[in-house]
């Protein structure tokens, strides 16, 4: 029997948790959901994929939980259940020794926060657990430079939160973190439909809405697709006719509040990183970055040229297992960061 378990980094998404295996890669990557018997909460009856299956399909009993909101933990008791049953379907149980984590977090999330996120790891299996923010993650994914002395501006937009941060020599220089992300998108399209349309609609289908129509700048063609949902006037099931400018229309709210925050991030920059940025461009990386032009959006507005990275999804947990196959780098002695790590 091994005595040591392998180090481990996880992803710690609102939407989405995914776990790297030190020598093994990426070996999870499911939905941060649990589904539990509402007279029970500690009768858990699915995790991740399976929970993800049963939405929709579950008896009234049965309750859909996100522990995970915004990069904080929302519910502690079950994020715990959460994160013990990823790590054991990760790595097993037949091991001696508990396993070193690297989880990534917000970049401006509160020390009592890190400390319940912290705990909450650690009462599921970890032995020590060392916090990397976001957007560091992800520009080590993105195979950027941070450990230099060169400025690096990336944007990571999830699906709670978007993070933008200003990074040089293993650290963080200016950062900023708003509950702005993928969510909010798809909220916008909901209220907007209910709004000038009349028509209820699920949040699949305005996640399915923003993947095929929407945008952050006008198209040159127009494009329009069937939506079909709830008639609020007569309660029936009805189909309305959706644009591309329609769809524009809801969601420049939540791209307008992505730039503002990029703004608040570059007034800060000190010079000298702010001409690297200059040069080298945006970042752009997460799921929330797939959302169609967001990439020109920024760049006509802050006149700066933005990359989207080629797997903006995968480009934080590929920071993660890089740290994790060289966990020396955030030992606290060794990593050189804005805020210490926990352990």
């Amino acid at each position: 029997m091994p005595f040591w378990a392998p180090d481990i980094g996880i992803d710690l998404g609102t939407e989405n948790v995914s776990l790297y295996v030190r020598g093994r890669g990426i070996v999870i990557s499911e939905p941060a959901l649990v589904v539990l018997d509402r007279e029970n909460r500690h009768s858990v009856q699915a995790v991740g994929d399976e929970a993800s299956f049963l939405l929709g399909r579950s008896p009234e009993r049965l309750t859909p939980v996100w522990p995970i909101r915004n990069g904080q933990v929302a519910d502690y008791d079950i994020a715990e259940l959460m994160l013990k049953y990823f790590i054991r379907k990760a790595i097993g149980v037949s091991y001696l020794g508990k396993p070193r984590a690297i989880v990534s977090v917000p970049c401006n999330l509160d020390d009592v926060n890190r400390k319940a996120l912290t705990e909450a790891i650690r009462f599921a299996g970890a032995k020590h657990v060392f916090m990397i923010e976001k957007p560091f993650a992800a520009a080590i994914g993105t195979g950027l430079p941070v450990y230099d002395p060169i400025g690096n501006l990336v944007i990571d937009i999830g699906a709670g939160t978007t993070d933008v941060a200003v990074m040089s020599l293993g650290g963080l220089v200016v950062s900023q973190s708003i509950q702005v992300g993928g969510n909010k998108f798809d909220e916008a399209l909901v209220e907007y439909l209910r709004r000038e349309c009349s028509i209820l609609i699920g949040k699949q289908t305005a996640e399915n809405i923003k993947k095929d129509l929407a945008t952050a700048l006008p198209l040159d063609e127009p494009r329009s697709i069937l939506v079909r949902g709830i008639n609020q006037l007569n309660t029936s099931a009805g189909t309305v006719s959706f644009s591309s400018e329609q769809a524009y229309n809801a969601v420049k709210g939540p791209c307008a509040a992505i730039v503002k925050v990029l703004r608040w991030v570059l007034e800060r920059t000190p010079p000298e990183l702010a001409a690297d940025i200059m040069r080298g461009g945006i970042h752009l990386t997460g799921d929330g970055a797939r959302l169609f032009a967001l990439d020109r959006y920024i760049s006509e507005n802050v006149g700066i040229p933005v990359l989207l990275a080629k797997d903006p999804g995968d480009c934080c947990i590929l920071g993660i297992g890089y740290l994790t196959e060289n966990i020396q780098l955030v030992t606290p002695r060794s990593r050189k960061s804005s805020r210490p790590a926990y352990q």
